[in-house]
């Protein structure tokens, strides 16, 4: 996908973070924007902010976790627009602790917005997406979907949040090799941003009442917050800059996204490990006093 301008983007999780600037990007190469968010407020402001900068702007409030609500935003798009271009499946939200801490709200939560929004949104607009391509030659699409170095291993503390990242890579993965098999103008890309000053470390804000935990967090799950707000605040890499970044690759066709290469060694130690039947590395070998500080909170 070479051309933007005119052309049609539906963007998930667009109030904030990397949603809010690919909506960004998207109206400086005059693109049509679609923009979904279950922050109603952060979206309407976000939308007025475009719009008074002369987009052309239709902001739905979405829970990407629904599948009715994602058909509706389909929906929406094509009554207004006609079509869609790009498709950046990009909400998302996190929570930490110990695996075996982690209640059947946070696992239903995480993997409802985090895999479920991506499977909702390529089961509903793929099919949309090759219907433009029948009734235009000329077409061209693209599909972003958002993961995370966390997709491609395996840290502490963030097993819910490393599940729902791990699947959405292969659900992606598997998408490329489909559309290509099936000889499709979409092309497919992967983002797997390290840490970055998104805002996600405050999800929490956003989870709905029926899944909330009853009592205190636990030791783990507060080391978890402690260590994520941090490591996110302090992102060398702007959401700004990620946003140019993947629509270099949507440009290049190209696949995988890093925001940063530093994080793929741990990545590639990761794979050897899988290769020679290794037991895993220990992620913190480069940082022993990371983990150290991390055993201490979680004794406590």
């Amino acid at each position: 996908m070479k051309d933007f301008y005119g052309k049609v983007a539906v963007i998930t999780g667009a109030a904030s973070g990397f949603g809010r600037a690919f909506a960004q990007q998207g109206a400086a190469l005059g693109m049509k924007l679609v923009l979904a968010d279950v922050q109603q407020e952060a979206l309407g402001q976000a939308a007025a902010e475009l719009v008074q900068q002369g987009a052309d702007v239709l902001a739905v409030p979405c829970d990407v976790s629904r599948a009715e609500q994602v058909q509706a935003l389909a929906d929406a798009a094509m009554t207004r627009f006609g079509a869609v271009h790009l498709l950046f499946n990009n909400a998302g939200v996190g929570t930490g602790g110990l695996v075996w801490e982690s209640s059947v709200a946070d696992w239903e939560w995480v993997l409802g917005v985090n895999l479920f929004g991506v499977i909702h949104g390529v089961r509903i607009f793929t099919p949309l997406m090759l219907a433009c391509a029948k009734r235009d030659p000329e077409y061209r699409g693209h599909i972003v979907n958002t993961a995370s170095i966390a997709g491609l291993q395996n840290a502490p503390t963030m097993g819910v949040y490393n599940v729902s990242k791990h699947a959405t890579v292969s659900l992606t993965e598997t998408l490329f090799q489909d559309l290509r098999i099936t000889e499709a103008p979409i092309g497919v890309s992967l983002l797997c941003p390290y840490f970055v000053p998104t805002g996600i470390h405050q999800s929490a804000r956003n989870r709905p009442a029926t899944m909330l935990n009853d009592g205190e967090l636990t030791a783990s799950q507060r080391a978890a917050q402690t260590f994520t707000e941090k490591a996110v605040t302090s992102g060398k890499v702007s959401a700004e800059q990620v946003a140019e970044l993947t629509f270099d690759a949507v440009r290049e066709d190209r696949f995988y996204i890093y925001s940063e290469q530093e994080p793929l060694v741990q990545v590639r130690k990761r794979m050897e490990d899988v290769l020679q039947s290794r037991n895993p590395y220990d992620p913190y070998e480069e940082a022993p006093h990371v983990r150290e500080l991390l055993r201490t909170r979680l004794k406590r």
